[in-house]
């Protein structure tokens, strides 16, 4: 027993991982019931299901990894019902088991993990086909290991939860709470993001500003919340007509951020480029891409509005020449532009 703990000690010492961590479990509590097969169990009691998470097999018994089984059918829940820890007796006196009975199993241990607040976990198992005396040594030392492995996977659950809840705090910095697209400070760092990819691939950047003419006066005609109905719909056709590459978001009241990949740098005039390729052409074709894609019917408030489509700028930034600020200064400045344009006419 004191080399067992040793070795324990020595593989709690370069645990890293769950399979770190009980693999050399296995192995230990094979040597010392002299089983043929040791293993990990996992359990959902909502799907009543037993898994196989890791096993280790050294005879003719095969216990395979990942292996899902009925719950209600197991060798470990009629032990849990009995208060049983080991049988060693043949045949086992635990009733028909369908698959203890095709496997063959004739010696049995079993020992329930549960959390600090007794809820089952799994269970530290092992098995044989052929009959083995239990030492009397052995259920303490599964309780032992038992207990280790219960405590690692509740500080594994934790972690994930923890890092879940990260995720889900991060993500809603990022997201603009109406419409559900990324807020001003994602499409900022998405800029910077994409103003050093083009700085390294030589490629123009695509920036454009949208502002929704007459925002105003649809809020005051259909309230606060038809405004917002709007302004959610607005979003959804934005983003139905982006491509892969492209990125909209939310600047903050009737503004949207529009940032997507442009031509590649050919050091050509535009004179002499096709027009797909030419930064100007590419700039002015979105341009009124998603002027169209702003404009038509809406149901605002159970009524219909037909709406002229929004102001919408956008610039080409080439590799190497400007910073985030200064590249939505550009796109703001079409986008007034074009605002006095649409005014004038």
């Amino acid at each position: 027993m004191d080399r067992i703990l040793t070795q324990l000690s020595s593989s709690l010492h370069a645990t890293g991982t769950i399979d770190q961590l009980v693999r050399p479990m296995l192995e230990m509590l094979s040597i010392i019931t002299e089983m043929e097969s040791t293993y990990l169990t996992s359990i959902n009691l909502e799907q009543h299901t037993q898994n196989i998470r890791l096993a280790r097999n050294c005879g003719d018994l095969m216990i395979p990894e990942g292996l899902t089984v009925p719950w209600e059918d197991t060798l470990c829940k009629r032990a849990m019902d009995m208060g049983r820890f080991a049988s060693d007796m043949e045949p086992i006196p635990w009733g028909e088991l369908e698959g203890a009975a095709k496997l063959k199993i004739q010696s049995f241990v079993s020992t329930p993990i549960c959390s600090d607040d007794g809820m089952l976990m799994g269970t530290l198992c092992a098995a044989s086909t052929s009959q083995r005396t239990i030492q009397p040594n052995a259920e303490a030392l599964f309780r032992l290991f038992a207990k280790i492995v219960g405590d690692y996977i509740e500080r594994e659950l934790l972690l994930g939860k923890l890092q879940a809840a990260n995720d889900q705090l991060a993500a809603f910095a990022l997201t603009d709470e109406l419409t559900r697209l990324p807020n001003r400070r994602a499409m900022f760092d998405e800029l910077e993001r994409m103003l050093a990819l083009a700085n390294r691939s030589r490629i123009h950047i695509l920036v454009g500003v949208i502002d929704l003419d007459g925002f105003k006066q649809i809020n005051d005609h259909f309230g606060h919340l038809g405004g917002d109905e709007f302004l959610k719909s607005v979003a959804q056709r934005l983003s139905a007509s982006m491509r892969t590459a492209d990125r909209i978001g939310r600047l903050g009241g009737d503004e949207f951020l529009f940032i997507g990949p442009g031509p590649i740098e050919t050091g050509r005039s535009s004179a002499n480029t096709q027009e797909e390729s030419n930064p100007a052409h590419a700039a002015q074709h979105l341009q009124q891409r998603l002027t169209e894609a702003t404009a038509g019917y809406y149901s605002v408030a159970d009524k219909s509005l037909n709406y002229g489509g929004a102001s919408v700028g956008v610039v080409a930034i080439p590799p190497d020449h400007v910073d985030v600020e200064a590249a939505i200064h550009l796109a703001d400045t079409q986008m007034y532009r074009v605002k006095h344009e649409r005014k004038m006419t």
